[in-house]
């Protein structure tokens, strides 16, 4: 039993997304964090490449504000 526990109302399928990494890394949880670690940093890294190319294009005012 694991020493944390979680109020099954808050799971919202994480356990399964869990248990789905851990299978698709061949029950390797050492492969499954690292492969959830590479790819939490390519989100980050395209994160931030969107974060500049809208405020790039923001402050060239080719995005207007909804005042409507």
């Amino acid at each position: 039993m694991s020493s944390v526990s979680e109020p099954k109302e808050q799971d919202n399928g994480l356990n399964a997304a869990v248990e789905q990494a851990i299978s698709v890394c061949g029950g390797d949880m050492r492969a499954a964090i690292r492969a959830l670690i590479v790819a939490n940093n390519f989100l980050e890294s395209e994160n931030s490449e969107l974060k500049k190319a809208v405020s790039h294009a923001y402050t060239r005012g080719r995005f207007r504000t909804h005042t409507g």
